[in-house]
């Protein structure tokens, strides 16, 4: 059993939206674990993990995963995220081209692993062939679909002109082969599974309207939207996140503070 990436550590608090928000990943509806329960899975019997990226809502529950060998690029592995796991392996790459994408490795029958950097500088997507079409599981290669039909970077990169050249392969790749984008901070990422539905970048989908948001009294504390790094004031002597520096950044991802949610 293959996953690809975990969710965000079970103990980070909801975000409390405000009109500043710029990144709001909604309400938990169950932590990673108990929802693989639900589907009647449970943790020791994932024998690999591929992970996207570094960032804490893509490795959060990887604790949970003890018989997993964890494959992640080169670059990816020197991660702070990373560091706590042994069963960690290294992927370089060194199965040659994929397609429209320069570097590759097979990780199983059907199952590949794409250099994709931009995002953050180890950057991968994965793809899976099955039955004529082609799953891409990007990560953060954008954060809706929109931004894939409207030739859009995501709103957070590490390398922005190598975030182009992953770009224009995604786009390149979905004008030549029937493929199902996966994204991961949208709710058209599971449609798009569960309808098989197939990129065509000439008529972009609807766009889901954010519906109604749960308004919740703000704790103090402040959660890093890209890596899920916690600023609880009483950690800091009390300091509160809004008396921090304009150029603060975040001790774990480096974004700005306004990369940052209540919470």
């Amino acid at each position: 059993m293959i996953l690809v990436d975990t969710g965000l550590p079970a103990e980070v608090p909801d975000a409390v939206p405000d009109e500043k928000t710029l990144i709001y990943m909604g309400s938990r509806i169950a932590t990673y674990v108990d929802a693989l329960a639900a589907l009647g899975y449970t943790p020791d019997q994932v024998t690999k993990i591929l992970i996207t990226h570094k960032h804490a809502d893509h490795t959060g529950e990887l604790r949970n995963f003890p018989n997993a060998v964890i494959y992640a690029s080169r670059e990816e592995c020197k991660a702070q995220e990373l560091q706590p796991y042994a069963n960690v392996v290294p992927v370089d790459f060194t199965d040659g081209p994929y397609a429209c994408f320069e570097k590759s490795q097979k990780i199983a029958e059907g199952v590949y692993f794409i250099e994709a950097k931009g995002h953050t500088t180890g950057n991968s997507i994965v793809i899976v062939e099955d039955s004529g079409l082609y799953y891409m599981i990007h990560g953060d290669v954008t954060y809706t679909d929109e931004a894939l039909y409207e030739n859009r970077l995501s709103i957070v990169f590490e390398d922005i002109a190598a975030a182009r050249q992953t770009l224009d392969a995604v786009r390149a790749f979905t004008g030549k082969f029937p493929t199902v984008y996966l994204s991961t901070h949208t709710p058209l990422g599971y449609e798009n599974l569960e309808a098989r539905q197939v990129v065509d970048l000439a008529n972009p989908p609807e766009s889901k309207p954010v519906g109604e948001i749960e308004i919740r009294k703000a704790s103090g504390r402040y959660v890093c939207s890209v890596c899920g790094y916690v600023y609880d004031p009483a950690e800091h002597d009390g300091t509160a996140f809004e008396a921090l520096p304009d150029d603060w950044k975040c001790p774990r991802c480096r974004q700005g503070k306004d990369k940052f949610n209540q919470a």
